[in-house]
């Protein structure tokens, strides 16, 4: 990635041909750019000059240098340091600069885009964005080193340090290995996927300060059931056994001890991190014909997927990040006055043409959308790539792209929070993580599934100062820590989370214990493949 830089010349040898070298100005520094961004005074100041060209006229306007050009770069090409805008018969306006400008390829070694003379916004955008680059770079350097954080105050943000030790005592079922330890022994893999919370949870927990190992005194009973840790040869988890094995360790419980009898599951705590939770199923057509376990009807569910008004989200479960590896992120930092050069970032599937090869379906075309749309605007770097620098590259970008796929979450959340980066939230009545917790609507932007062909506006409007605000609050450690599941634990992680959303459940109501001989579930209900025994 280069940076723009000051050149006298604006056309390389071979483009002589297609225009004037005395057509082109160098890139120039704006004198006052915070009071060009507030009045739009400036973007194209500079002398203009046309000559004719056939039918058609060249007008070329230089773009605003950056006032530090290291801090902002959008990824085009500074060959020419020029934005060449050509004005046709119609009325319309061409746009390119250099090689590295998105658009077809109209010859003459210069790459073309179309667009309408009243829809330049993002044309444009690059121009106030870059005059804009010095104080957004500058002011979340100084967040990223600590400088510059900001914490919200009152029901969202404060809970983020709360202490659950004290609040609430945690039995941990001591079951066969068969349900746990053999299943990682067996394929260690799955302590490196995004569902390996059910993993770590239970290695924390057994060391916590809230583990008793008096079942009389605790406010909540943990089954540890590994029901993700069943991999393909290629790492993806498999769902189908899952059902199984929760129910054989529940009528397990069941049998063993009195406590899952006298509640039927009320006062206990299962974690299901698959992609529809305890629908158990990664496909979501499936996952909502087959429902939530019956079983786990009246229990706590501490699962990854949240979408309001679902079948797979029953009322009362806490929603938590996918696992993310720390250490693998942490060896991946980059010093922290490294400027974001980058608006929009986003790499991964638009398109699963294996399991939807019809289109329309995955990501609820949403992810498609990204791709039609913007796939050669110069403010979005997007591609299928995953390249050994994604850590990185998040780091060095404003705007991180976390739409849904076959499911609406992703860890792309949880490396959008640890690295900055804004995250643009792309799916319809998502429950996020921590919710009552972290201040989603403060730190993040959301983007209804219907207006992502109108992304690069609804980004490119969003003032500097609300820009600046998300990322002082996203610098706040306790953010970054909120979304990991470090090893060893630390205070405020998702560990914490999770025993603080336990705890704020307290005192059981009611309702949770039954009275003598009565019943709540239908042990005999649900698929027949899932009264088999496992």
């Amino acid at each position: 990635m280069e940076s723009i830089e000051h050149t006298n010349h604006a056309i390389s040898r071979d483009r002589g041909a297609a225009l004037d070298s005395e057509a082109c100005f160098p890139l120039w520094r704006p004198r006052d750019p915070v009071r060009m961004l507030a009045s739009g005074e400036g973007a194209f100041t500079a002398p203009i000059r046309r000559r004719r060209r056939r039918r058609r006229s060249a007008s070329i306007h230089p773009i605003v240098r950056p006032l530090a050009p290291q801090q902002f770069n959008l990824r085009t090409q500074a060959v020419d340091n020029c934005l060449y805008v050509e004005e046709e018969e119609d009325g319309t306006h061409k746009a390119g600069q250099g090689e590295g400008w998105g658009g077809e390829d109209t010859g003459g070694g210069k790459r073309l885009v179309t667009v309408g003379i009243k829809k330049m916004r993002w044309v444009l955008a690059i121009a106030i964005l870059a005059a804009a680059s010095f104080f957004l770079g500058a002011e979340a350097q100084d967040a990223r080193q600590g400088h510059q954080t900001e914490r919200i105050s009152g029901s969202a943000g404060d809970v983020l340090e709360d202490d659950p030790v004290g609040r609430l005592k945690v039995y941990v079922y001591d079951l066969p290995r068969k349900y746990n330890k053999k299943l990682l022994k067996k394929d260690p893999r799955c302590l490196n996927h995004m569902f390996a919370a059910e993993i770590f949870m239970h290695q924390f927990l057994l060391s916590s300060a809230v583990r008793t190992f008096n079942p009389e005194e605790a406010d909540w009973f943990y089954t540890p059931v590994y029901t993700t840790c069943d991999l393909t040869p290629s790492g993806l988890p498999l769902p189908f056994k899952s059902p199984r094995m929760m129910r054989s360790a529940i009528e397990l419980i069941a049998t063993n001890w009195p406590y899952w009898n006298r509640s039927e599951g009320a006062d206990h705590f299962f974690v299901t991190p698959h992609d529809f939770g305890a629908c158990f199923h990664y496909q979501e057509e499936k996952a909502i014909g087959r429902g939530i376990l019956p079983l786990l009807q009246r229990a706590t569910l501490v699962q990854t997927f949240g979408q309001k008004n679902h079948v797979c989200l029953k009322d009362g479960s806490i929603t938590i990040p996918p696992f993310a590896p720390p250490q693998k992120m942490q060896a991946h930092l980059i010093p922290p006055d490294t400027p974001r050069s980058i608006f929009v970032y986003f790499r991964g599937l638009f398109y699963d043409t294996s399991n939807d090869p019809e289109g329309g379906y995955y990501a609820r075309g949403a992810r498609a959308s990204v791709w039609e749309n913007f796939k050669n605007n110069p403010l979005f770097d997007i591609s299928t790539d995953h390249p050994p620098t994604y850590y990185e590259d998040m780091q060095r970008a404003v705007f991180c792209l976390c739409p849904l796929g076959w499911a609406p979450w992703s860890p792309r959340l949880v490396e959008a929070v640890v690295f900055g980066c804004i995250p643009v939230i792309i799916a319809d009545d998502i429950v996020l993580p921590f919710a009552d917790a972290i201040p989603w609507e403060e730190i993040g932007v959301f983007v209804a599934e219907e207006d992502v062909p109108k992304l690069d506006s609804i980004l490119t409007s969003i003032p500097t100062d609300v820009i600046l605000r998300k990322q002082r609050l996203l610098a706040n450690p306790s953010m970054k820590q909120a979304m990991l599941f470090p090893q060893p634990a630390q205070q405020g992680d998702a560990f914490h989370q999770i025993l603080n959303g336990l705890a704020r459940k307290l005192p059981h109501g009611d309702n949770v214990f039954l009275k003598p001989g009565e019943r709540a579930l239908n042990w005999t209900a649900g698929p027949v493949g899932d009264l088999k025994p496992w």
